[in-house]
């Protein structure tokens, strides 16, 4: 189901509870999956600046090109003034007199906000103090509902389907390219958005590169292969690896495999309730380097961090990684892939999300069981 229009009210209410904690007397959001979270109207960034200024008492106000009034009022299910500008016109002088009426010395900036945006803010109110709106944003964004959660846990089972599909249709002088178009048609016909999100199929050495290889490739018997693939559904997303072999894997196929498996379980039971981001990284880590792998980030081993956080953007906090102390809180979804790359030879990835629950992180989908059953 959507989000309902209740939810948005109390996510922007506890934004403003998050500017008083911290100092902070206002929260711009320009287009973007920020705006979406907090007040449902999608619209994507672009040079005309469309967003939201959130007071920390009061009515949040929606700033717009005047061309765009009639459709951006259709997608409005928060109320709200809606101030305008004129193409000759400049939207952060309209900024800055909302400002000035608010009172507002402190004005929280969300991250994507384009540097010509932010400079133009600061000459238009060079009185006002630009914060980094992290501790807001993400303050409110990390933690799921329910509703968000369910809408995942959906995503993820359609895409885990489409997995399981593409190895049932695995046949030999197969191109990456021929699955990739395929999942997408799949993704679209299940209901998605907008088909896949984005599409990763490897096969053989070149599943050592995390984000897949250059053009295209023809499958042959005995090669390992790994996928990657997601879609959003209402606006968040599925985000889902799995690597296993065209065929009868070698013993050396079944090792590295083994050893990803190993590392994904340990970081698992490390993602417990209040436990610190950077621990779940660290114990997939001591088992890649128990194994000989590594050190740190060197390969052969896990050259990158080992998860990430999801929602509506596929990378979001909280990041699984050295030095993140941020503690895992109930609601938090993050994924965890500590992808094995030997440059060269092969590359295993299991990628799954787990969502902390009171009780301890339970996975939003199943992993793999073993190199030869990795759907079961």
């Amino acid at each position: 189901m959507p989000i309902a229009p209740a939810e948005y009210q109390s996510r922007l209410a506890k934004a403003q509870r998050l500017l008083v904690e911290h100092d902070l007397d206002a929260l711009l959001l320009p287009a973007g999956t920020s705006l979406r979270y907090f007040t449902g109207v999608g619209w994507g960034l672009s040079e005309r600046f469309l967003g939201l200024l959130l007071p920390r008492e009061g009515e949040p106000v929606y700033v717009a090109p005047a061309f765009e009034e009639p459709k951006v009022r259709e997608l409005i299910s928060i109320e709200g003034p809606l101030q305008v500008w004129e193409e000759h016109e400049s939207p952060f002088e309209l900024l800055a007199g909302l400002l000035k009426e608010q009172g507002a010395g402190r004005l929280a900036v969300e991250g994507t906000t384009p540097f010509f945006m932010t400079d133009a803010l600061r000459t238009s109110a060079p009185g006002v103090q630009l914060a980094d709106a992290a501790p807001v944003v993400d303050g409110c964004r990390m933690q799921k509902s329910a509703a968000e959660i369910a809408i995942i846990e959906h995503a993820m089972g359609v895409t885990l389907d489409i997995h399981r599909r593409v190895r049932e249709r695995l046949n030999e002088g197969m191109t990456n390219t021929e699955i990739v178009r395929w999942m997408d048609a799949e993704h679209r016909a299940a209901g998605a958005d907008d088909g896949s999100t984005f599409a990763i199929v490897a096969f053989g050495e070149s599943t050592a590169y995390p984000h897949g290889p250059k053009g295209e490739q023809r499958l042959r018997e005995g090669q390992i292969v790994l996928v990657d693939t997601g879609c959003t559904f209402e606006g968040y997303h599925s985000d889902l690896t799995r690597t296993y072999v065209f065929g009868e894997p070698t013993a050396r196929h079944r090792e590295v495999w083994e050893i990803e498996h190993e590392a994904q379980a340990a970081a698992f039971a490390a993602a417990q309730p209040g436990a610190p981001c950077e621990a779940v990284d660290a114990a997939a880590r001591a088992v890649i380097e128990r194994h000989g792998l590594g050190p740190g980030y060197q390969t052969p081993g896990l050259p990158h961090r080992t998860g990430h956080g999801l929602g509506m953007d596929i990378h979001e906090a909280p990041y699984l990684v050295r030095g993140n102390q941020t503690p895992l809180a109930e609601g938090m979804i993050a994924s965890i892939e500590p992808m094995i790359c030997v440059y060269g030879e092969l590359g295993v990835r299991l990628e799954d999300h787990f969502v902390v629950t009171p009780d301890g992180p339970r996975w939003l989908s199943r992993p793999s069981e073993s190199i030869d059953r990795p759907f079961e």
